[in-house]
Formats: C-alpha cells, structure tokens, sequence
C-alpha cells in the first residue's frame, strides 16, 4: 500500500511537468488564492507545494502528511525562505481526540561556552548586521526542520517521511519555472551568494541571476532528499551530513579575498547529532467565544497574539467605526509587544521564566487595556507592564522595558486540513532571505541565520547562551468554536506576523469578513515603535483619520504572505491565500465543491 501510494504522488507530481511544445516558453503553474469543496484543503504560497499536499489528502493521508509533503516541496520552490536548513513551529488539531499540539522545531545555539551574551559583539560593538551578522556562522542555529518532518509523522501521520519527500525530490529534480519573487530574492542576495562558492555553485548560472522563466533544476538536494529517505533521521542528525553541516560552519568556503569578512562558527557535530524538537504546550486564549490556540515560548507569537486579542476584547470592535478599529488595534499590539520584549524568550529553566499565566490573563489585559485612550495614540515605545501578580510565580519578576531583535521575514506559512477535521498551522524559516547565504556543498540547501534573532546587546530575556533557543515572532495558530474545527492561519513577516494574525483573526470575528477578505485588506504593523509600518493601500484609507489620534506613519512595503483555512458551517473546507501579495499565493481542496 505504501509503495502504491508513493507511486500516486509520483505521477501527480509528474503531470505538473509535462513537457511543453518546443515553441512554447515554460510557464509556473497558475495559482488560485481561494477554493471550496469537500476532503480536505491546503494553501501555501506555491501550487507545486499546494498539489503535493492536495495529492496525499486525495490518496488517504492526513493533514499532517499533506503538510510534511507540501513543506518539503517548499524547501525545493522557496529555498530563500525555508528548507531543511531551517526551523519552525507546528501547531496541529487532532479530531479524533480534540487536543491541539504543537512541535517546537526552532533552531539551537552550539553548545559551546564561547556561545555568549557577547558573541556577536567585537570590542564591544555589535557585528555590522548586514551584510557581516547574517552572513556568518556564527548566526547558524542547528537545523530543526527535518527533525520536526519526521516527529510529525512518527507522532500524528500515516505515511513515512520516505513518502512525503518524494514530491519534493520530483520537483527537485524536474525543476520550477523561475517567476519574478525567485528571482528578484536571488537579485537580493547576489552579493552575498558570490562570496560564497558552494552557494553560487547551487543557486546561481555563471554567476548571475537564473532568468524568469527559466527552468531551476537542484540536482544536490534531489539527493539529498534521496538520502534522507533510504536513512530517515539519521541520515540527516548523524554521520556524513552532520558532519558537513559542522564543518560548513566552522569553516564557510568564501571566494578569494572577499568583499567583507564571514566569521565562522561554533556548531559542533555533536551540536547536531544532540538536536531534539521539543513539545511544548499551547498557548490559549478565549476570544469572543472561540478559543485560539498558538505557539509557546521560544515563540512569542502565541503569547502576544493572545495578549492582543484580550486587550481588544475590552472594546466593541465590532460595532465602531473602522478608524476606531484600526486605532485600538494598533494600540493594543503595541502594549502586547512592550510585554513581549519585556518578558518572552527560551523558557526552559536554565534559561528564563516567562510568565505566560499572567501575559494571558484577562485581569492583565484589562490593566493594559485601560492604558488605551479612544481619542489619543499612546506616545511610543510605551513601557511593559507588570502580569507578576496575575501570574501568581515567585519566579515573576517584573522587568523594565527591553530591546526588540532584528527578525528576518523571510519565512513560509502552510496550513492543511483533512476529511477527519485535523488542522495543521504550520510556520518554517531560515531567518532572513537567503539565509546564511551559506549552502552546504554537494548537498543544495541553505542554512538559516537564525542566532541572529538573539539581542546583541541590552538585556532582557533573549540574549545569547549555549544551547538556547532565540526568540520568535512566528504564529502559527488554530481557532476552535466550542471544540470543533473552524481556522488555521499564519503568515511569514519578521515580527508583522505578530501584528498580521492579530488583524486576520479580528477582521474575521469582529469586522466580519470572509477569511479571504481578511487576509487580502490592507495591513499595517505597530509593534511598539515611533511610527506605524503601513501598506499603501492602509495608508490611504486610514491615515487621515488615525494621523489625528496622533499616530504617525511609515511607508512599508507587502507586509506578510498569509495562507488559511476555515472549516464552513456546511461541512466544506475554504482555503485562503493571498491574492496580491508575494505574487500571490494557492489553495486548493481535495474535492472542488464550491
């Protein structure tokens, strides 16, 4: 049965390859930001990675292995983006028990003691961010994404990772058209990627950009993919490949006398074979009658996106006026994320105590709430608050204001849903795009630069130690009404994504928009800054109105690339993508049915 099932998602992926007239250009697949229907649903910000997924629902697999397939063709078609060299965080509802759970995927600092509060400072100044910091080895956490592929399906899925990653290895190998983002990422990152060799090997054409239109062909990681089928876990965390991974690092391959430094790193082998995902519990909040789960701690996406959603459930957001809307919105994501430098990082013992009792409680969240003047933006950055005695630890201490880190948004969001009713709100990431810009030879992946995502300097809750895990803005999240299945959604974007999900969800359940109403209306970000990052599009309809509250503004590009699914009262699954953004996004279902 299972070799018959890897044959069917084979010959799917193979129709999508079909060879064109010789006179024909080859084109990308056509995307479709919305479908309806019955048996499940996917939506990714690729269809390659939307049909693998759509083909293991259509051939009895369930959303967590529609998932694992579609992010492992996302590794092949955004490698800027995500792939195993990355990390990220899985939230999944379970029908058959009702339990959401997550898998902590994020990557690990080395365990070396070398690792500390100052590693990213040289006679006490930070290392310039860009280009240096990120294109370094020092800013390579131990890959988790892999690790989280195979617990996800040895925990909660019924194929092996042997079958999910097949489509991904056709793909691979077949190749994808080369359309505008791709290239223009690779644009991006060219001075970067020259310098060094095994990454101009992998992902440039003689050194230059793949033209649009453009076959793309990664041969180095279609077998590396191989590999990681015939040996599974092992074959990624142990011998060979641990061991390159290592050595990259420790020793990147940079062309002669380079235009700037790359610094090596301090990953071991051991660092690697060591690597685990963790499991810890979601965060919860109850908003407006639904509960809205999220991802704990290293993640500050589920805290403060659950913060927010408490502060503004103080309000009748459904019932003003849109500048009034969007103004306590913006006020309560600034507070939320006051508390979130304040208190959020790794919170295992030997590194911090986060209180994400008292971050969640509604008693904090109308403290903070009563900070919110109708008529008046709060003069930014505010400061923290104090959730110690709504926490209720002895280990809560309150915490003066701390710095935010750099966050990279160069990130993918995945969601899957299946005809049982599981969910899966799945976010992965190499950190900024391009990653490290370091590939690692012969074996056509990226590796993240995530330690990046550590304070370099200041104090509070996220700066560097041995082992630890940086903080993240990641927000992968599920929404149930009453228990049952009703919206899984998240969005790449550095820290927006905090701020992205936040307005998703209140443009749903407070504004009443469809899902892909909410994810395509304009966006903006305040993440306790002086000005408010915000689209053109927002700026255009709110500015006016919000800039008398005394709000101030920020040009910002596309902010994020969400995908989402709903579970409709009919019984049939609306899958969501973006319409504009990131050049659009695709989702699909099992069955057409709408």
């Amino acid at each position: 049965m299972r070799r018959y099932l890897t044959l069917i998602i084979a010959s799917v992926l193979a129709l999508l390859f079909a060879t064109l007239p010789a006179s024909a250009a080859p084109q990308p697949p056509d995307k479709h930001p919305v479908a309806v229907g019955t048996g499940g649903a996917v939506a990714t910000v690729d269809p390659l990675a939307t049909e693998a997924g759509l083909a293991i629902l259509r051939s009895g697999g369930n959303a967590v292995d529609a998932a694992v397939a579609a992010a492992a063709v996302l590794g092949v078609t955004e490698p800027y983006s995500s792939g195993i060299g990355g990390g990220g965080f899985m939230v999944v509802y379970l029908a058959d028990s009702g339990e959401v759970v997550t898998i902590d995927g994020r990557e690990e600092a080395p365990s070396d003691p070398d690792f500390d509060e100052d590693v990213f400072l040289e006679d006490g100044v930070p290392i310039p961010f860009f280009p240096e910091r990120i294109t370094s080895g020092l800013a390579v956490g131990v890959p988790g994404t892999f690790a989280t592929w195979v617990d996800a399906l040895e925990r909660y899925g019924t194929i092996t990772i042997a079958q999910a990653l097949q489509p991904g290895r056709v793909v691979a190998q077949s190749g994808f058209v080369v359309d505008e983002t791709f290239a223009a990422q690779t644009e991006g990152n060219l001075g970067r990627f020259r310098v060094i060799t095994s990454t101009a090997e992998t992902f440039l054409v003689d050194g230059e950009v793949p033209e649009v239109g453009s076959v793309f062909r990664n041969h180095d990681l279609a077998r590396t993919y191989k590999l990681l089928q015939r040996e599974g876990l092992t074959g990624f965390y142990n011998g060979d490949l641990a061991e390159e991974i290592a050595a990259v690092v420790q020793n990147p391959p940079v062309v002669d006398d380079p235009p700037f430094q790359v610094r090596p790193g301090l990953m071991t082998v051991g660092d690697v074979e060591q690597y685990g995902v963790l499991h810890p519990n979601p965060t919860m909040v109850e908003y407006r009658g639904f509960e809205v789960f999220g991802m704990g701690p290293p993640s500050s996406g589920g805290i403060t996106v659950g913060e927010s959603l408490n502060i503004g459930e103080n309000f009748p957001l459904d019932a003003v006026d849109d500048v009034t809307f969007q103004h306590h919105v913006l006020e309560a994501t600034a507070l939320a994320f006051a508390d979130r430098n304040a208190y959020i990082g790794d919170d295992r013992p030997q590194y911090n105590y986060v209180p994400t009792t008292g971050l969640l409680s509604q008693a904090f969240a109308g403290e903070r709430a009563a900070l919110i003047d109708p008529l008046a933006a709060a003069a930014k950055p505010v400061a923290p608050g104090d959730p110690c005695e709504e926490d209720g630890s002895p280990l809560c201490v309150p915490d003066a204001a701390a710095s935010a880190a750099m966050t990279g948004s160069s990130t993918t969001h995945l969601v899957t849903a299946d005809k049982w009713g599981n969910m899966v709100s799945y976010t992965l990431t190499i950190e900024t795009t391009g990653g490290s810009a370091i590939t690692v030879p012969g074996r056509g992946f990226l590796l993240n630069n995530e330690l990046t995502d550590f304070n370099s300097t200041g104090d509070g809750p996220n700066l560097p130690a041995p082992g630890k895990r940086p903080r993240s803005s990641m927000s992968p999240t599920i929404v149930l009404n009453d228990g049952a299945p009703f919206l899984a959604v998240g969005t790449p974007g550095g820290s927006t994504i905090i701020t992205t999900v936040v307005e998703i969800l209140q443009n749903r359940i407070d504004r009443g928009m469809t899902l892909p109403e909410a994810i395509a209306a304009p966006r903006a970000t305040q993440r306790n800054t002086t000005t408010v990052g915000a689209e053109a599009a927002y700026r255009d309809l709110y500015e006016p109105g919000l800039a008398a509250l005394g709000h101030n503004f920020s040009s910002r590009g596309e902010i994020g690339a969400a995908t989402g699914l709903e579970l409709l009262p009919d019984g049939r699954w609306l899958a969501a993508a973006e319409p504009v953004r990131r050049e659009g996004g695709d989702a699909g279902v099992a069955r057409d049915g709408g």
